[in-house]
């Protein structure tokens, strides 16, 4: 993955008024940590941030100019959003080197067709590797073409990169192949939906019909009192 260059200001108010007021110039509230240096706070733009989210995934390598003078490679540790207004609320940027090994989450794509009458259960869309911090995939494959059902994917079967290495059991689950449900097996469960609708609807008449008698026994007694009057 090539690295993105975007500029960056200092950010001097904090808080979530100072957050608010960022994100109105169209800004990312950001920060940067890692290597034992103090955090920093920065403000990026907002277009061109989402712009590298968007082609390059969540583990975009950047390099920040910071308007002060600073020169920074950074990887995105955590991105909140707001999934209304579909934007940045916060980004949390960790300070790497080139040559640096780093440990990310990597999403896994399943590639190729099952065989027939199968269903894929995806158990981990991610996939926590370990490599150079300037070549980080964004994202990772297994082929799942003609399995059958009772078959798993393991972390094992994915397919790494030059240099990449599993963080993680190769064990590990990423998709199942199950048998898809046959039509009988459908079947089998409408008659118990049919018969509780049934029984709702028998449920509804008899209380209707017992309203009804009430109200015609209060009717009758109503007249009977004036007749006697």
């Amino acid at each position: 993955m090539s690295e993105v260059k975007i500029s960056a200001e200092p950010r001097t108010e904090f808080g979530k008024g100072g957050a608010r007021r960022t994100r109105r110039a169209g800004k990312v509230p950001a920060v940067l940590y890692g290597h034992g240096e103090k955090p920093k706070h920065i403000s990026l733009p907002s277009r061109e941030f989402a712009a590298a989210i968007r082609k390059g995934g969540a583990n975009q390598l950047f390099a920040i100019d910071i308007a002060d003078g600073t020169q920074v490679l950074a990887l995105p540790k955590a991105i909140q959003r707001d999934p209304i207004r579909d934007s940045f609320e916060h980004v949390d940027l960790i300070l790497v080197r080139r040559g640096e090994k780093v440990t990310v989450d990597v999403p896994v794509q399943l590639t190729g067709e099952a065989a027939r009458d199968t269903l894929i259960v995806h158990d981990h869309d991610t996939l926590s590797v370990t490599a150079d911090a300037t070549k980080v995939p964004d994202h990772l494959e297994a082929s799942i073409e003609g399995l059958e059902a009772g078959t798993l994917v393991t972390a094992g079967d994915v397919e790494l990169p030059t240099g990449v290495e599993l963080a993680v059991d190769s064990e590990l689950t990423v998709a199942s192949i199950t048998a898809a449900p046959t039509a009988e097996q459908l079947e089998a469960t409408l008659p118990e939906v049919e018969v509780a609708t049934d029984e709702a609807e028998a449920e509804v008449g008899e209380t209707t019909e017992g309203s009804e008698g009430a109200d015609t026994e209060a009717a009758a007694e109503a007249t009977e009192a004036r007749t006697e009057a």
